[in-house]
């Protein structure tokens, strides 16, 4: 065999090499420059902000007694009853419808202060509060799902994509908008 003829096959042969390792690299299709956005659900936090609420009640107090034996009362009721019962009867009759008189008039003197101090009260205006929640959304970010060719990712990013995120050189998603 010839030289050139051995030369043109060797050159021929490197040139079908070359034409195949480009032709897999698929260099004529030019590569993706954005993921598509398949969806951007929002993430949310609640936040509780507590404050006070408070509200004036009218609160009823029995007013303070000075005599707590009702004594008093008891010795009007007596007195009362013991002069009432000295109306009736004669002789010793006389004596036992005063005694029973004194008895049954102290009794209910007695029960008549008791009535009168229990329903002797005060009103005074208390002042009483509780602390309540208030809830409030604050948007903390989006957990995104894309899809760049076949491949399908996830990433939690602090503001709504849109419908696409821009890819660097290397394919990557380009997260840093400023750059």
């Amino acid at each position: 065999m010839n030289k050139s003829m051995l030369a043109g096959i060797g050159i021929g042969a490197a040139a079908a090499l070359g034409v195949a390792a480009v032709a897999g690299l698929d260099v004529f299709s030019p590569a993706p420059q954005y993921a598509q956005v398949v969806s951007a659900k929002p993430i949310n936090e609640t936040i509780k902000t507590p404050r006070n609420v408070c509200r004036n009640v009218t609160v009823a107090h029995r007013a303070p007694v000075q005599d707590e034996n009702r004594l008093i009362g008891s010795a009007l009721g007596a007195v009362a009853g013991g002069v009432i019962g000295h109306q009736f009867g004669g002789g010793r009759g006389k004596d036992v419808a005063t005694v029973a008189g004194a008895l049954g008039g102290g009794y209910a003197g007695n029960q008549i202060q008791g009535a009168m101090q229990d329903n002797d009260t005060r009103s005074s205006a208390q002042r009483r509060c509780r602390t309540v929640y208030d809830k409030t959304q604050k948007r903390v970010g989006y957990d995104v799902t894309y899809k760049i060719g076949n491949r399908t990712g996830k990433i939690r990013m602090d503001n709504d994509p849109g419908s696409q995120i821009p890819l660097n050189k290397n394919g990557q998603l380009k997260l840093d908008q400023s750059a």
